[in-house]
């Protein structure tokens, strides 16, 4: 391959770029998993994660990726023939229905359109019909990584506590923990999901369960068979600083250093400047003149914006010319989505002039392309950035 100066711009929404900390904390020597250092390196982390997720509760940490922790979430706390109520976001999930079915849970899948979020009114709708109470499980995604749409959990939570049912809430964070505003506690969710390689600004490779009491009485009753996956053991195991198994020792490094970043800046600060930079980029969107996915501006993603493009252009056309001239990778249009929009990842280790190169590549690659915009979009979007 021919060799490129510079650093090539990772703007997908996930896996996000590694900084350079977290990095270095990783290159250092294994230690013994078994050992009294270990052991005091897990006593902390845990006790570090807990804030970010908004809990006081057990967080479970899988050597896996978010599609582990998806099925961990069902394994743990359902039965065969469950049935369980999954709301149609986006592309993912659209898989994590898929997983649930071939677990051999009953589905009901709410449909969407892609554009909005999970709606509290027809959760609500679907447990109040349920007067047998058959539904063990709702489940959604809080912030749909391929459509760029946040659902309102705490709605969604509200809407089943009025209705009185009794089924737990699952809820996938994996594009926006450590990125978005996130309560498990609070928001009275039983099982949160979580990835490593997005907002906690690690690499792929650690999948993450915050679990509630309700959902731990759950997993002493469940059915569904599970070995690798089971909470029971490796919590039992954390209370002395260990593990079932071997942990992925190096990325443990990494994330104790990305939970101290996170603590530096402030939780508070990391979503507001996720917020800032989200409003920044649909502020560039629409004085280009384009779209914005995401149809409800209550739903605005703060970890990515999606980009729809008019019906005359291939988004991925516009993705291949950014990449090829200006070293920079955007999010492809996944399922039916394809080729209709390109995905801007702004999340993570991420700052006020990374996007605005990042959004200079897009206005020229969509010139380039051939796509009648306004060049005005980017001065739109330093507007937000300069403004104090």
């Amino acid at each position: 391959m021919t060799s490129r100066p510079g650093r090539h711009f990772l703007q997908i929404p996930g896996p996000t770029n590694v900084p350079d900390q977290v990095l270095r904390a990783m290159s250092a020597p294994t230690i013994d998993h078994r050992g009294p250092e270990f052991a005091a390196l897990t006593t902390e982390l845990l006790a570090s994660l807990k804030p970010v997720f908004g809990t006081t509760g057990p967080v479970v940490v899988f050597p896996g990726s978010g599609t582990g922790a998806w099925e961990a979430a069902l394994v743990n706390t359902l039965s065969t023939g469950d049935r369980v109520l999954h709301v149609e976001t986006g592309h993912f999930a659209t898989l994590w229905q898929q997983m649930a079915a071939g677990l051999g849970l009953y589905v009901d899948f709410v449909p969407g359109d892609w554009r909005h979020g999970a709606s509290p009114e027809a959760v609500a709708e679907r447990l109040a019909a349920d007067s047998a109470r058959t539904i063990k499980a709702v489940c959604v995604v809080h912030n749909e990584t391929s459509t760029g749409v946040t659902s309102r959990v705490a709605d969604i939570r509200q809407a089943m506590d009025a209705t009185e049912h009794p089924a737990l809430l699952l809820v996938d964070t994996i594009s926006s923990l450590g990125s978005i505003d996130y309560r498990h506690d609070e928001w009275g969710v039983d099982v949160t999901v979580a990835g490593s390689q997005k907002g906690l600004m690690l690499p792929p490779g650690l999948g993450f369960n915050a679990v509630s009491e309700k959902a731990l009485a759950a997993s002493r009753t469940a059915r569904l068979r599970r070995s690798y996956w089971d909470w029971q053991p490796i919590i039992e195991a954390n209370r002395r600083g260990f593990f079932p198994y071997t942990p992925a020792t190096n990325l443990l490094y990494g994330l104790a250093e990305a939970l101290r970043m996170l603590q530096a800046e402030g939780l508070p600060e990391v979503f507001a400047r996720h917020d800032r930079h989200a409003e920044a980029t649909r502020n560039a969107v629409r004085g280009w003149g384009l779209e914005v996915l995401c149809a409800d501006d209550r739903e605005y993603s703060s970890s990515l914006t999606a980009v729809l493009m008019p019906e005359d252009q291939d988004a991925d056309k516009v993705r291949k010319i950014i990449l090829e001239r200006f070293d920079m990778s955007l999010g492809a249009g996944l399922g039916k989505l394809a080729g209709r929009i390109f995905r801007i990842g702004h999340l993570g280790h991420f700052n006020d002039l990374t996007l605005a190169g990042t959004l200079a590549g897009v206005q020229m690659g969509l010139q380039l392309a051939g796509v009648r915009i306004d060049p005005g979009g980017l001065t739109d979007a330093l507007d937000v950035l300069r403004a104090e």
